[in-house]
């Protein structure tokens, strides 16, 4: 059985099919799938998914490319976060190739769900672009590693890799690595030890090859056969 470790099954690309991607999911052996939270005004749709299907869950958290959005406090993640179907924080992180300017914002809104992660003891779902020197920064100041989790669709470098795993972190791996010009990626992949390895769709995105562009958390199962 197959574990899809990150996808957005409320998106409106997957939510009108949604009775066909859990078919599809069985289908081809993907037995649960997590789906990630990224604003706390999609949350309730995120967790009406994880309470109406036995194989789904959910996470609560906002992601850092939304730079409008109220800034959730450590507090109110926590209360959030203890529905039993909830199994992690995030998607949190640092992203610095979508937005430019003064992204302090962005850091401490990276900080509140760490905060948050600890105090709940969950896991985080940890989201890098163009920014891992500070990603790896507040993980440590912070103290990420007391509450663990996943660098979520990993296209960094081995040294940064390393530096997540010695925090006690996983790394997973999303159709990206299946790319022409993965090249570099594949070898991390190959670096990264078993037991923290993990493998996600991101769906509706990152469509792995050869599948079509659309991507669902059958997709994994479709590629292992």
């Amino acid at each position: 059985m197959l574990v899809d470790s990150h996808c957005h099954l409320d998106f409106p690309e997957l939510a009108g099919d949604l009775p066909g991607v859990l078919a599809r999911m069985r289908e081809n052996d993907v037995g649960a799938a997590l789906c990630v939270s990224v604003t706390l005004e999609d949350f309730p749709k995120v967790l009406a998914l994880a309470e109406q299907h036995e194989n789904l869950y959910a996470s609560v958290g906002v992601h850092p490319d939304y730079p409008d959005l109220r800034e959730p406090s450590a507090a109110e993640l926590v209360a959030l976060a203890q529905h039993p179907k909830v199994v992690a924080i995030g998607e949190t992180g640092l992203d610095y190739y979508r937005l430019s300017g003064d992204l302090e914002w962005q850091r401490e809104r990276f900080r509140a769900h760490i905060r948050a992660a600890r105090q709940a003891r969950k896991p985080l779902i940890i989201h890098t672009r163009a920014a891992s020197a500070d990603t790896l920064r507040l993980m440590r100041e912070e103290g990420a590693g007391e509450a663990g989790g996943v660098m979520h669709c990993f296209t960094e470098t081995w040294e940064v890799a390393q530096g997540a795993l010695d925090l006690g972190f996983h790394i997973s791996f999303s159709g990206i690595v299946t790319f022409k010009n993965a090249k570099d990626l594949k070898e991390v992949a190959r670096r990264v030890p078993l037991d923290r390895l993990l493998v996600e769709t991101d769906a509706p995105y990152l469509a792995p090859v050869p599948l079509s562009r659309q991507n669902q958390s059958a997709g994994m199962g479709q590629i292992r056969r």
